[in-house]
Order: C-alpha cells, then sequence, then structure tokens
C-alpha cells in the first residue's frame, strides 16, 4: 500500500476514474459497478474497484485542489501502476455562452500554480490532456449522441478571489470556465508518461449566478459519469 491509499497491489484497476467528492465515488460504485469493493477509505477518501460491463474499474476521490489530487493521482500511477486516470468533476463558467449541464473535455490546463514547476520542472503554464484518452472520450460522446466540447479550463488556486474579474491567464488561453484539478493531474501524466483526461459539468455560470441545486447535482452528473464509464471500456 502506499502512504496515502490503504489498497493492497492488485486491488487498483489500470484504469481509474476519479471525482472529486468521495461521496460521488460511492454514488457511482453503487450504482454502476457490479460486485464493487471498497479497497481503501484513509482519511475517508474512498476507492472501490468493480466491474462495469465486465471490466474491471477504479473509482476513487481525489479531493479539492492540486496537492491533494497530486498525491493521489501520482501514487496510482507508481505504487499501483495505474495506467489511465480521467478526473470526472465540476466547473464554473466565466461565460454565459456556456450552459447548466453542459459537458466538458479538457483539452489544455492553463494555471498560474507553479505544481509543475517545482514538482517537475516543466515551466509551461499550459498543458495538454496526456495520451489517448482525450481522444477517446471525443469518440465515446459521439457514439452516445452526447455534445462534449473540447475546450482549454483554468486550473485554479483559488476558490475565491477579490477581483471579480476573469483572470488573465484564462482570457490569453481562452478558457471559458474554471477548476482547480486538471492541471497537477495533466502534470504528473507528462512527467510519469500515462495518460490522463477530464471530463466536467458546468454547474456554475459565474457572471450570472446561475448554479445547480444540490438536489439536482446527482442526477444532473450522471451523463458525465457513463461518457466515462463508456470510455474506460475503450483502455
Amino acid at each position: 500500500m502506499s502512504v496515502h491509499i490503504s489498497a493492497k497491489k492488485g486491488e487498483i484497476a489500470k484504469t481509474v476514474l476519479m471525482p472529486g467528492d468521495p461521496l460521488r465515488a460511492k454514488y457511482i460504485a453503487d450504482n454502476f459497478l457490479t460486485d464493487a469493493k471498497l479497497v481503501s477509505q484513509t482519511r475517508n477518501i474512498f476507492f472501490y474497484t468493480g466491474l462495469y460491463k465486465g471490466k474491471e474499474i477504479t473509482v476513487g476521490a481525489s479531493g479539492m485542489g492540486f496537492p491533494s489530487i497530486g498525491i493521489y493521482s501520482f501514487e496510482l500511477f507508481t505504487e499501483y501502476e495505474v495506467e489511465t486516470i480521467i478526473r470526472i468533476g465540476t466547473c464554473g463558467a466565466y461565460t454565459p455562452e456556456l450552459k447548466l449541464f453542459d459537458i466538458l473535455n479538457v483539452e489544455n490546463a492553463a494555471s498560474e500554480s507553479t505544481y509543475a514547476k517545482f514538482a517537475w520542472g516543466i515551466e509551461e503554464d499550459i498543458i495538454a490532456n496526456q495520451g489517448s484518452a482525450f481522444d477517446k472520450i471525443n469518440e465515446t460522446a459521439r457514439e452516445l449522441g452526447l455534445d462534449a466540447k473540447a475546450t482549454n479550463i483554468h486550473s485554479s488556486d483559488i476558490f475565491y478571489r477579490k477581483d471579480p474579474a476573469v483572470p488573465e491567464i484564462a482570457v490569453r488561453h481562452n478558457c471559458p470556465a474554471v477548476e482547480m484539478e486538471a492541471f497537477a493531474l495533466f502534470a504528473n501524466a507528462k512527467h510519469l508518461g500515462k495518460n490522463a483526461a477530464t471530463i466536467l459539468t458546468v454547474s456554475d455560470i459565474i457572471p450570472t449566478k446561475e448554479f445547480i441545486s444540490a438536489d439536482q447535482r446527482e442526477s444532473a452528473l450522471r451523463t458525465m459519469m457513463e461518457l466515462s464509464l463508456e470510455t474506460a471500456l475503450k483502455f
């Protein structure tokens, strides 16, 4: 077992889906996987391994922010020999051109964070998805008749900020929405030569203050969950 994940070797599948919320990981395991087994609950970060249409898949939480997903994804890639991680989460839109419930397939993640620089010597402030997962998501979305918008995303360390203006980096890299994990995941995968992708559902429209209510979230996110699970079958 690793420092932060208590699963035994062999209990984590080669493909891992990572919501941020441990209870969302439990929801996926309870509603989509068969023979699901809780393989780690250290710090109440739940990881489940089970079968989806006969394929072994692990779903586990990343927590919030670069430090958290940075730790979990690194240990999954290195200690458990995971080949593919697909983050599934929510994002806030900087523009009303995006709508609530829109699904985004992240092409590049841009960030002011020093995570990639100081962890791996990656100097760029924008990092692409890694490997084949992005293309497989697009392919699967077409098969399911879904509109998964390929886009750049602003990955931020900051949830609350003084200045209401769209951050300069998001404007410069044409990022219509913001989240808090993709940049670190992509950086780890780039350093280690692994597959990494991020699928997001728009849960908030920042300029109009629209948002998905708490009781809508589980049903609203099912489409994204199904897209990630169907994509996982291709690995």
